[in-house]
């Protein structure tokens, strides 16, 4: 162990609060988060191939929220504290207390686009590949909220930049948030960005495989330093390699980018299109 450890930058959950009103910060990460995610889909609209417009973009932001959240909720339920809530199944609508799961955010989108785009008739591949360009906003916010709440810390470590977390013991540990925040949301943001310019969005469905793949990958190597759910444990060894459940949920999801991907590549570029009409002025601003 070293002799010394990087003290943690106690930051009060709490933003700001009002007599009993209060505003926790990883509220605002989610609000921050879908706000700058969408303005981001907004300029994405605005380049080539131009198959999706702004005010499709617009009017979808309602059920993005209700995707990621709805989602992101009923997914930390059923696939880390099942049988918590089944035992006090009225605790699953405490929101406040925390617990969410990316992979069931992600399927609630999912259902999201889906039902959006058949319901007006807009191509669901072309519509996701912007969606998933700004999902690493999301998850960069929703990271650096979770280590603000000292929450989903690393495991025991001895490198330099570890710290001791209030609710970690006494042990220095891998700050696993900021690892994460790290690949999950700049570098994932940047690989995408990447994509973007390459012109990726021309083959619809890749740029989404591509996000995919990143994810997983991202996932899987976080999950090497972050100390499993208490309530969960290793699910399993290979060898003397403790498997936990984010690394079991990713293999799926790296299975489908690789199958999206290779998919996609067989199939024609898309031609420039001509550009949709778009609003003047968005929801919210300028």
């Amino acid at each position: 162990m070293p002799l010394f450890a990087i003290p943690y930058p106690y930051i009060d959950p709490v933003a700001v609060a009002v007599g009993p009103f209060a505003v926790r910060w990883y509220a605002l990460a989610y609000i921050v988060g879908l706000l700058t995610g969408w303005r981001y889909c907004l300029l994405l609209a605005d380049r080539p191939p131009r198959l999706v417009s702004r005010q499709q973009l617009d009017d979808f932001l309602a059920w993005a929220t209700l995707g990621v959240v709805l989602g992101g909720r009923l997914g930390y339920v059923l696939f880390y504290n099942f049988d918590q809530y089944l035992k006090h199944p009225v605790e699953a609508l405490y929101l406040w207390h925390g617990g969410m799961a990316f992979h069931g955010g992600a399927i609630g989108v999912t259902v999201a686009i889906l039902w959006y785009t058949r319901k007006h008739s807009i191509p669901v591949f072309a519509f996701a590949d912007i969606i998933v360009e700004a999902m690493p906003i999301g998850l960069f916010f929703g990271r650096i909220a979770n280590f603000i709440n000292g929450e989903l810390f690393g495991r025991v470590s001895d490198v330099p930049w570890a710290m001791v977390f209030p609710n970690g013991g006494p042990a220095p540990r891998h700050p696993s948030q900021l690892y994460e925040a790290a690949c999950e949301g700049i570098l994932l943001f940047l690989l995408l960005f990447a994509a973007e310019r390459l012109g990726w969005r021309r083959r619809p469905g890749m740029v989404s495989g591509l996000f995919l793949v990143g994810y997983a990958v991202a996932r899987m190597s976080g999950e090497l330093f972050r100390q499993p759910d208490p309530q969960l444990g290793f699910l399993f060894f290979v060898g003397d390699f403790g498997v936990t459940m984010g690394q079991l949920l990713s293999i799926p999801v790296l299975l489908a980018g690789i199958v999206m991907v290779v998919w996609v590549r067989r199939k024609p570029a898309s031609a420039p299109a001509a550009a949709l009409p778009q609003r003047r002025k968005s929801i919210g601003g300028a």
